[in-house]
């Protein structure tokens, strides 16, 4: 039986796999978990052929692209069906690389734009393309579970390139088992050396990774460092050397768990975002776990209850940054739970001023906004109720009924509500805002891409803009929610504008 696994595995690394060429979206810490099998011949497809009627373009049917998969239908996003019009791929590439530290809501936009279901690019060749290109930002800002939702809906056998990333995901969030369990399921999908070893030990087939890895040396296809941090994978109590495996560049999540595996983790902050999500893991410890929900939540790609079950899991250890945010958390718990407008009076406004430190007011507000509602506070307490209740994603049906003295807190209130006519501005930026919903200013070559039906890079041409507008330049905060209304994202625009006169995102 030896034998036959042995000229099995023999054959298996010496049939040379056909490269294909790195898909345009491909960035360089995806593991190579997969080799291309030998190409088949394509599928026969009816051309598509666009006709123009009464300057409507219309495209005969078929089979859904995989570049027109989401998440969020249009009846969830308010974005169009055809979200792309005859935009080039190139340039959503572009756009989706201009990115950087954002508000909040801006964030939720762009991550819902690049989930939606939408019809592709028309004269896209119909494929992945774009498909890929958002699965990949998705993971470059740290995504991974709005990324696996995507690929959820593509299948992870739809392709070699969508099961690499498929692969990826499941390893940085430790579902490694499930994603072994997939390949073993698709025999179409050759696994690269380290994968099959990795799924081997998984499963508990120690001998045939090990005469995997043995062939593998003997053949040279691996090289001494690749060789060593295997067999220390395979028996973690090994080890030939007296010295740790060299850390190869870049760090893939599969080296990356499977250092974590041989009991030497490797430290996260120099990696891209995706990998933070290996710290959520009970094996990171609390204040791991803590540090890693607290850069997700500023980031917007993780749920807030997610930051609430962790602050309010145990009793914090010490004092300081996160310790202080934990127990300021769990004191409003507890005067939440006793239903004590005093207690909460007391713990709030503390709880909100270790927030806005650490720039976690929107998870935080989104949390506790429903419970303040309609809560009888003063003072400190009640203001700092009140801008809660503004940043909630609940703001409109919040805020109803409140009225302030104050000019500033009058705007804000209005503005949640959507209440801005006859209401005076107090400053330049909330008179930036008012011009935005009242004689909107949008760019000329922004105004194009509406004019031509390219929805989906007008909102990401606003982006920029509003991350301009949120460092202070009121010109650019116009023009970005400008661009946000006209294109239909009003309630988007509204939290956007709500975000840039409460919170400060200056640096």
């Amino acid at each position: 039986m030896r034998t036959e696994v042995q000229a099995l595995v023999l054959l298996a690394l010496t049939a040379g796999p056909v490269l294909a060429d790195q898909p345009l979206s491909a960035i360089d810490w995806l593991s190579k978990s997969l080799v291309t099998p030998v190409a088949q011949p394509a599928p026969v497809e009816p051309p598509v052929t666009p006709q123009a009627q009464d300057g409507v373009v219309t495209e005969s049917l078929g089979d859904v692209s995989t570049d027109a998969l989401g998440v969020l239908a249009p009846a969830v996003t308010g974005l169009p069906q055809a979200l792309w019009g005859g935009a080039q791929l190139a340039d959503i590439g572009r756009l989706f690389a201009d990115r950087g530290p954002n508000l909040p809501a801006a964030q939720s936009l762009f991550i819902t734009l690049l989930m939606a279901e939408a019809d592709p690019p028309i004269g896209l060749p119909r494929g992945e393309s774009l498909f890929l290109m958002r699965v990949d930002t998705l993971l470059e800002i740290g995504a991974l579970d709005q990324a696996r939702a995507l690929l959820d809906i593509a299948g992870a056998d739809r392709s070699p390139e969508i099961f690499r990333r498929y692969f990826d995901v499941a390893l940085l969030i430790g579902d490694e088992d499930r994603a072994c369990e997939a390949l073993a399921k698709s025999p179409g999908l050759a696994p690269a050396l380290s994968t099959r070893i990795f799924c081997l030990a998984r499963a508990g087939d120690f001998d045939t990774a090990e005469l995997t890895l043995d062939t593998a040396r003997a053949l040279g296809n691996v090289t001494p460092e690749e060789a060593a941090l295997l067999a220390r994978f395979m028996n973690p109590d090994l080890d030939e050397t007296g010295i740790t495996p060299i850390m190869p560049k870049p760090v893939t999540p599969l080296v990356f768990r499977i250092y974590q595996a041989i009991g030497e983790p490797l430290p996260d902050t120099s990696l891209p975002l995706a990998f933070t999500y290996a710290d959520l893991s009970d094996t990171a410890g609390w204040k791991g776990q803590l540090d890693a929900a607290e850069r997700l939540s500023r980031l917007g790609v993780v749920a807030p209850n997610l930051l609430l079950g962790l602050y309010t899991q145990q009793k914090p250890a010490a004092s300081g940054g996160v310790w202080d945010r934990a127990a300021a958390v769990q004191a409003l718990e507890a005067a939440l739970a006793a239903k004590d407008p005093r207690l909460v009076a007391r713990t709030l406004a503390p709880a909100w001023a270790l927030m806005q430190q650490a720039e976690l007011e929107v998870p935080f507000a989104t949390i506790y906004a429903p419970d303040l509602a309609g809560m009888t506070l003063t003072g400190d307490s009640a203001s700092a109720a009140r801008e809660i209740l503004l940043l909630s994603p609940d703001a409109p049906k919040l805020t109803q009924g409140l009225t302030s003295a104050d000019p500033a807190g009058a705007f804000l209130l209005a503005l949640a509500q959507g209440k801005l006519q006859g209401v005076a501005p107090v400053d330049d930026t909330s008179a930036a805002v008012a011009r935005a919903f009242t004689t909107p200013e949008i760019p000329p070559e922004v105004q194009a891409l509406i004019d031509q039906s390219r929805t989906g890079e007008a909102i990401l041409s606003a982006l920029p803009l509003l991350r301009l507008g949120a460092a202070g330049d009121n010109h650019a905060l116009t023009e970005g929610l400008s661009v946000l209304i006209a294109t239909g994202q009003v309630e988007p625009a509204r939290r956007v504008a709500l975000q840039a006169l409460i919170l400060d995102r200056r640096g």
